[in-house]
Formats: C-alpha cells, structure tokens, sequence
C-alpha cells in the first residue's frame, strides 16, 4: 500500500485509457502525456497498459509500506525521497517507511509516477483511469491508501533513459479537420504564421488558446470529436481537446493534433507558447 499523507494540486491515477465506449459518449481518458508514461513503465519493465499516477503541477508527498521499483518520467518536480533528491528517467528502488515527495516545478506541466506491476486500483469499463461520474473519484483525496504488487527485488535491464525534452517543444502538428474549409483566408494566415499562448482554462477536458480568431458563425450537427481535437466557437475562440473531453460537439472541427502534438501539449501550462504546422 502507499498512504497519501497529501495530494498535490491534481494527482489522478491513469492507464491507456477506457477504450470501446465512445458510442455511448464515455471518454477515453487515460494519461495526457503517452510519452512520458510509456517511458516511466519501460524503465520497470511494465505492461503498456499498467495504470500510473499522473501528477499536475505540484506533487503529493506518499509513504510506502512495502518494498517496491518506481520511476519518474514526465515535468520535473524536484522529487526526493526521504529527503534525498532523486532524478526523473531512473529507476528507484523503495523500501517499507520510505516517502516520497516533490518540490519546485522546473519544467513541464505533468509527471508520471510508474509502480513496479502498476497500480492496482478498481477497474471500471476495463479501466483504472479516473474519470467522474463513471468513477467514484476524479483524483486520489489524503488518507487513501493506493494498492500495488509489492516487490522485494527487481533488476532492471534498463536504469536510466535520457528521452526527447518534450517540454521544449512549441510546434503543434495538425492535420486538417472535417470542417477546416470554413476558414477563410484571414484566419489561416493568422493560425499558422504567429504563436498562441495557453489560456487559464486548461484541464484534462480542454485547453483554450488566449488569442481569438476573426469571429464567424457555421452551424452544424453535432458531430464525433476525439482527444486533439481543434473546434472553432462563433466567437473566435480555440478549443483543443484533450483526453476527458466529449466525444461529440456542435463546434466545427478546424484540426486534428497528431498523438505527438497532444502529448507536447499536455506539458504546457497557463502562459506558455504553441505554433501549429499544418500537414498534408
């Protein structure tokens, strides 16, 4: 077991997602960041699948009860444990009473805490990810207690990975959506040739985008979305979805955001930079 002495700003545990149910409008979920989660479970020789905690912004502080193998990957929170710094993109082992705990945020928005075997929390619809109301929570609350396989002695093939800085990153690659031909020629030269910035609304739902686009009302049907989804409200301004957002709106569906871009993009926070690059 972990006991969660405190929570952090928004820690929720997260696997690759809840698959088959969009048709009836559940989300997908799962981690925001595949990359780096991908890379936290290789260093522990882990399932693709095994669930992990996804940490925003600022981390909990968790003790551990039995002997364990985690690894960091993600931002950069500073985290220690017992006191003692530790580095993201290495394997650390944990024994019982040990406690681990996050500091300053250097760079990024998202890292990830990988458990040998991963966390072994209920599933839902063939998932640990948290999402309300089709789970209980939406986030880990102080005093839980989280389950993991506890495991005395791992030898790890691989210790450390230095993997691509993700959180340099300010190009979003898009591909064209089912109703970009309604933009005119105003607004494409405003989309690709000067920068955005992330506004104060962004969640694991959406990001919004500070600037507006030339305003312009196109209604339509309500219609299938996915994570990276870029919509264009009559008002001028963006919305990208991310991975708890609908899965179908009302808004016209300008881009799509490559798997690549929309893990870049969940490592940006309030202020930061993003370009789009159209592809073909």
């Amino acid at each position: 077991m972990i006991s969660v002495i405190k929570t952090g700003f928004y820690s929720t545990i997260q696997d690759s997602g809840r698959t088959g149910y969009r048709h009836i409008g559940v989300p997908v979920s799962g981690v925001m960041d595949k990359h780096a989660a991908h890379l936290a479970n290789t260093l522990l020789e882990n399932a693709a699948e095994d669930a992990l905690l996804e940490i925003t912004m600022t981390g909990p502080v968790l003790e551990f009860q039995e002997p364990t193998s985690i690894a960091l990957a993600g931002a950069d929170m500073t985290a220690t444990l017992n006191n003692q710094p530790i580095a993201v993109n290495e394997v650390h082992q944990i024994e019982a009473g040990d406690v681990l705990a996050f500091e300053k945020l250097k760079h990024g928005l998202r890292t990830y805490l990988a458990i040998k075997g991963g966390f072994q929390t209920d599933k839902v619809l063939n998932s640990r990810s948290l999402y309300t109301p089709i789970t209980t929570l939406d986030r880990i609350k102080p005093g839980m207690e989280l389950s993991y396989i506890p495991v005395a002695e791992f030898d790890p093939k691989i210790t450390h990975i230095k993997p691509a800085q993700f959180w340099k990153k300010h190009q979003l690659k898009v591909y064209p959506g089912p109703e970009f031909h309604v933009l005119e020629d105003q607004q494409l030269e405003r989309l690709f040739s000067e920068p955005f910035s992330i506004a104060k609304e962004n969640n694991r739902m959406a990001y919004q985008l500070e600037e507006y686009l030339s305003a312009k009302s196109h209604p339509m049907l309500t219609s299938a979305t996915l994570p990276g989804t870029v919509q264009l409200t009559p008002a001028g301004k963006i919305i990208i979805l991310m991975r708890d957002g609908q899965t179908t709106g009302g808004y016209p569906r300008i881009m799509q955001l490559t798997q690549k871009s929309i893990n870049i993009l969940a490592q940006k926070k309030y202020g930061d930079s993003v370009e789009f690059t159209l592809l073909p």
